[in-house]
């Protein structure tokens, strides 16, 4: 029995391996090559997309940082934004303006060309052409793309001017209404990608953001400097209740400060005549003519006349094109041409719907006073009508004590004095010329034939004296009307008057000789002299 060869058996199993043939391994070679290549594009693109979205986020980092740290500086914040915009779109220039409902007004430019940016800055404020790109995005409100510009029905200066092609134009929206828009372009057709679009919207959006922290933060600073204006008013009321002049001064001060106007003036009226009683800021020229002029009886068209009949707040825009001025009302004429005002607005103080004064403060540019700016001003009017209120009362109040205290001194000078009327006498002439703040007072008796000076108060010496040594003045002859006392005169005629001379009165003629009299420097009716 044959056995098999070991070696034969493991021969017989052996395979040959297979060898590839030449086209096939060329295929396999171009496969791998291909799959190499696609998979560097895959990376190489998502490695884009990561950097743009690393940059997209830190873009928003800076500017949401940004509106935190300067929430009230919007021209830094929006060119920002549009510096970010621009560069991370890759456009070569762009523009951010604000709307106001009617017009668009450029607020920020990032790479502008030199002449563009001239025109731009030359036109100011503009309503956008028909057919225009921003008139389609200020009546819908939604985003205008142009591929290319140069086919626009209506080619804009951003194309004559900066030679743009491509433009994209992303509205700014607050409660849907339009108050800006974002502007990019490129030199060269190539238009904008969908990601690019919706990164200016966001950046639109931030805008919008930025606007409104502005907003919030310059009305919360304008409650803030109103409650203090109105709490130092109140403070000045509070310290000096009875003098009205520093409590006008510091009315007029906030309001002129809080609103941006140049100068204002505070005046009290009785009937159609005013009288300034407090300035601030006004030139020296203008406050020269109102210290000769206080008061003053303005003219039918002006404004404190117009003050007069309606009694309600009234705004002159331009002075100079007034009738007032036009028919040279010294008034108008004064507050033209030596103060410049050109603006100004009229608030009155009423008082139980009686008008006491008037603030009226001036601008020396065309510009009207704002709704808020009025109401402000209202309310410093209603302070000041407090403030003279509390004056009055304050005043009629010490008038009562002291006619009180008055009224308590004459009864403990009658009651001390155990029938001497000579003290009680002094004491009620005192008090009575202290409480009608006079300059001097006699008291005086009525006899049968004249009258007797019994008690002096607060009379130049030479009057005194001549008065206790001719204390009986008779009625039975008229004395003479003459009014000045000279310290000579030694025939003095001037019947039953006390002399200085010291002669006895001469009942020659109702009158004196005005060479030497003591009393005479004018001539009686009987020409006696």
């Amino acid at each position: 029995m044959k056995r098999r060869s070991r070696t034969g058996s493991v021969k017989s199993r052996r395979r040959k391996a297979a060898t590839p043939k030449r086209g096939n391994a060329l295929n396999a070679t171009r496969s791998r090559g291909a799959s190499v290549a696609g998979e560097e594009t895959v990376v190489a693109r998502l490695a884009r997309e990561r950097d743009e979205a690393l940059l997209r986020e830190a873009a928003n980092s800076e500017i949401l940082s940004l509106i935190s740290r300067s929430p009230g500086d919007l021209e830094l914040v929006f060119r920002t934004i549009l510096e970010d915009a621009t560069r991370i779109c890759n456009a070569n220039f762009g523009t951010l303006f604000r709307f106001d409902g009617e017009n668009f007004n450029p607020a920020a430019q990032f790479n502008t060309p030199a002449v563009f940016l001239e025109a731009l800055t030359r036109r100011g404020p503009f309503k956008p052409a028909p057919g225009n790109p921003l008139d389609h995005v200020m009546r819908t409100k939604q985003v205008a793309h142009s591929a290319d510009m140069a086919t626009e029905p209506v080619p804009g200066l951003a194309t004559k001017l900066a030679g743009a092609r491509t433009q994209v134009i992303v509205p700014m929206v607050k409660d849907d209404a339009l108050i800006g828009a974002i502007l990019i372009y490129r030199q060269e057709v190539r238009p904008f990608t969908d990601k690019q679009i919706e990164l200016v919207k966001n950046f639109a959006a931030q805008a919008v953001i930025a606007i409104e922290n502005a907003r919030l933060l310059n009305e919360l600073r304008e409650s803030l400097q109103q409650q203090t204006a109105t709490a130092e008013v109140l403070k000045v009321i509070s310290s000096s209740p009875s003098d009205l002049t520093p409590v006008f001064e510091a009315i007029l001060a906030n309001a002129v400060n809080i609103c941006g106007a140049k100068f204002g003036n505070l005046f009290l009226c009785d009937g159609d005549k005013f009288t300034i009683v407090a300035m601030y800021g006004a030139p020296a020229a203008v406050n020269e003519w109102w210290r000769a002029n206080p008061t003053i009886r303005p003219g039918p068209r002006t404004g404190l006349a117009r003050l007069v009949r309606t009694k309600q707040v009234n705004q002159t825009e331009d002075l100079r094109a007034g009738a007032a001025y036009a028919e040279r009302d010294p008034l108008r004429v004064a507050t033209v041409e030596l103060a410049g005002a050109r603006t100004l607005v009229d608030i009155p103080l009423l008082k139980d719907d009686v008008l006491v004064g008037a603030i009226v403060i001036y601008r020396q540019e065309v510009r009207l006073f704002a709704g808020k700016e009025i109401e402000l001003l209202t309310n410093f009017a209603a302070q000041a009508v407090i403030a003279i209120e509390n004056a009055r009362l304050l005043n009629e109040l010490r008038q009562s004590l002291e006619q009180q205290t008055a009224a308590a001194d004459v009864l403990r000078i009658i009651a001390s004095s155990r029938g001497e009327l000579d003290p009680v006498f002094k004491t009620m002439l005192e008090n009575a010329r202290h409480i009608c703040d006079a300059k001097f007072g006699i008291l005086m008796l009525c006899e049968s034939d004249g009258f007797r000076s019994v008690a002096i108060d607060g009379a130049p010496p030479a009057y005194t004296e001549a008065m206790q040594q001719n204390p009986h003045i008779p009625t039975r002859q008229r004395p003479c009307r003459s009014r000045r006392i000279q310290k000579t005169g030694a025939n003095c005629r001037c019947p039953g008057r006390p002399r200085l001379c010291g002669q006895p009165p001469d009942n020659v003629g109702w009158g004196a000789d005005s060479s030497d009299c003591s009393f005479a420097q004018r001539r009686c009716r009987h020409r006696c002299n």
